[in-house]
């Protein structure tokens, strides 16, 4: 099963098309329990992303593949090594587990700042001392590897991936990633959400990429298939992505995807369309505020 839970909504009220806030204690059970029971693996959350973690340690995680990241480090603090196995030691209790399986830096460019080196040392020396078994960096273009790659051999890279932003395969870093032996997990295969919104709910400020909008529905409506399963079949057929991440709201949803990826391992792939964009002002959703601008 290439799917991994994502586990942002577990501690944030996650996502443009979220509209029922944070994931409750309860509903993480089930979702959980459902990603045991349907052969997921691997669970992804953050320090930074509220209490997911918390939330996680109280659900229960043994068994899982769990990916966590490290915030960005202050300029307040000392010692690198000891801040990095701090923060570690922190995940790991509130995980309730004894080691994680990757270990990201969420900014990924400060490996090539004063502390990059340091960064890069205190991660590795948790690896060796067999507290994490991958590290890694959790990047937003693949433009940032070339600058990194020098800096970090990572174990692990995860990336955004999906119909509209393409850039990790269409650059060549994905088939370079893993001719390299390194582990791809790729993120935000619906966009936060934007690529399943009926097309009458996407908001005013998208409306300059309406050209996208109508080919993207017009191709469903030709297909008679769901926006989940073509967000899906993407990276999921490609064979250098070992996990695709993807967050949920509720079991429901969950049961959803589950059916999806299993019909996109069975059925025949279907000619996706071509949504590739490059405005940044789209595809990246730090910069959704500004779009309508």
């Amino acid at each position: 099963m290439k799917l991994a839970l994502g586990g942002a909504q577990f501690g944030l009220a996650y996502g443009v098309s979220n509209l029922s806030g944070q994931v409750s204690r309860e509903a993480a059970r089930n979702i959980v329990g459902l990603a045991r029971t349907g052969g997921v693996d691997t669970i992804d959350t953050a320090i930074a992303y509220g209490d997911s973690e918390a939330c996680l340690g109280e659900v229960g995680v043994s068994g899982f593949k769990v990916v966590t990241k490290l915030p960005a480090i202050t300029g307040d603090v000392d010692s690198v090594e000891a801040w990095v196995r701090g923060q570690i030691e922190a995940s790991l209790k509130r995980l309730g587990v004894t080691r994680i399986h990757g270990v990201l830096l969420h900014r990924a460019e400060q490996l090539q700042g004063p502390r990059g080196q340091a960064l890069a040392h205190a991660l590795q020396a948790l690896k060796q001392e067999g507290l994490v078994a991958k590290v890694g960096v959790s990047i937003y273009e693949p433009e940032q590897l070339a600058s990194i790659m020098p800096v970090c051999a990572p174990d692990l890279v995860q990336a955004p991936l999906n119909l509209l932003d393409r850039r990790l395969e269409t650059s060549g870093w994905l088939q370079r990633l893993h001719e390299a032996g390194v582990e791809v997990h790729t993120r935000s295969a619906f966009l936060q959400g934007l690529l399943l919104m009926p097309r009458a709910a996407i908001p005013a400020r998208f409306a300059r990429w309406n050209h996208l909008w109508d080919a993207w529905h017009d191709w469903l409506d030709a297909h008679a298939v769901t926006a989940t399963f073509a967000c899906l079949q993407y990276p999921l057929s490609l064979p250098q992505v070992g996990r695709v991440v993807v967050g949920v709201a509720s079991a429901e949803e969950f049961k959803t995807l589950l059916h999806d990826c299993a019909d996109a391992k069975v059925m025949a792939p279907l000619p996706l369309p071509d949504l590739a964009c490059a405005d940044a002002d789209l595809i990246n959703p730090s910069n959704w505020n500004r779009a309508g601008s």
